[in-house]
């Protein structure tokens, strides 16, 4: 096959992905409030259930879930007879996926669920199934037809119970009150809770670590300074570490390629007199923000509280490994 067949196949499966995502839109239904409402009101944690491709989904779900304010529990179905019932605790709702509404494994559970006064909603995609029958509230995610080219291949089906899953996480997000520093308390080591619970002054070069000069310093001052201290840029402050200007490496790269006596050239002919800055009780987040959402990117900030130069961050500070 030549390169636009293979990438037609790719372009066809992607529509019929999304196209089954929309058809799910047209159908969702009060059941989804009810799904989240019992979710919501239930003080425990939520167990969800599956076997194969739709278990891998329900591992994705839990996972997402947990990591946004719900408790969640994976629990293979097979597993589940086997001594992992001893997880439930009475009332524990329960999310059962299954595309056909037939897996004999999650069929099996139910009446045991039953037992454990669980609310069984069920993630299929037949309606008119044993699942569907049986259980408390049922999720519409029929895919009407896998997106494979031959058409069993678990493809539209897992995509669409995936999106499901977002579905329930974000509704019951924004039902909680969930906040960015609410993920951030959850994903502590991560880039997204390091940006969310850091602030620049945790991460910052303090003022004795880098390199300061006077805006009358000669340009081999500047370099000499930032040679000692090497993190990109020198301060250009006064007598009271008042910052007047930023000098950085490509500035001084710009000057050694326009002049040849770099002790003609002043320090203030070659910064930058009104540099971006931030201040120390900035998130991290702020910081990325500043840095890398412009047109012309910056690897370096002076950190300034009151006018007064406290530090240098860069960029590889924010993104350094943990």
């Amino acid at each position: 096959m030549n390169d636009s067949e293979l990438i037609s196949i790719g372009a066809d499966v992607l529509k019929c992905e999304a196209n089954s995502i929309l058809s799910a839109v047209k159908v969702l239904d009060e059941n989804f409030a009810k799904a989240v409402n019992a979710i919501l009101n239930h003080k425990g944690k939520l167990m969800v259930c599956g076997v194969g491709k739709s278990g891998l989904v329900g591992q994705k779900i839990a996972a997402t879930l947990s990591s946004t304010g719900t408790p969640a529990v994976f629990m293979h179905a097979c597993d589940a007879v086997h001594g992992d019932l001893g997880v439930y605790e009475a009332g524990d709702p329960t999310l059962l996926i299954s595309n056909s509404g037939a897996t004999v494994e999650c069929l099996r559970l139910m009446p045991i669920l039953k037992k454990f006064n669980s609310t069984i909603i069920a993630l299929i995609g037949n309606l008119d199934s044993p699942m569907g029958r049986e259980c408390d509230i049922i999720l519409n995610a029929s895919s009407n037809g896998e997106a494979d080219p031959i058409g069993i291949v678990p493809t539209n089906s897992t995509t669409l119970a995936l999106a499901m899953g977002d579905a329930l996480a974000c509704a019951l997000m924004k039902a909680r009150g969930f906040t960015k520093e609410d993920f951030a308390r959850f994903h502590p080591a991560g880039q997204l809770g390091r940006n969310l619970l850091l602030k620049v002054g945790d991460v910052m070069h303090k003022l004795e670590h880098c390199a300061l000069v006077s805006e009358n310093d000669s340009a081999r001052d500047v370099v000499i300074a930032m040679t000692e201290r090497p993190l990109g840029a020198a301060g250009i402050v006064d007598a009271d570490n008042k910052i007047l200007g930023l000098v950085t490496d490509g500035d001084i790269r710009r000057m050694l390629r326009n002049v040849s006596n770099i002790d003609s050239v002043k320090c203030a002919d070659i910064m930058t007199k009104s540099p971006i800055c931030i201040n120390s009780d900035a998130s991290l987040s702020d910081a990325v923000k500043l840095m890398e959402e412009r047109k012309s990117k910056l690897s370096v900030l002076p950190v300034v509280d009151d006018g007064i130069l406290k530090g240098i961050i860069r960029l590889h500070d924010i993104y350094q490994p943990q």
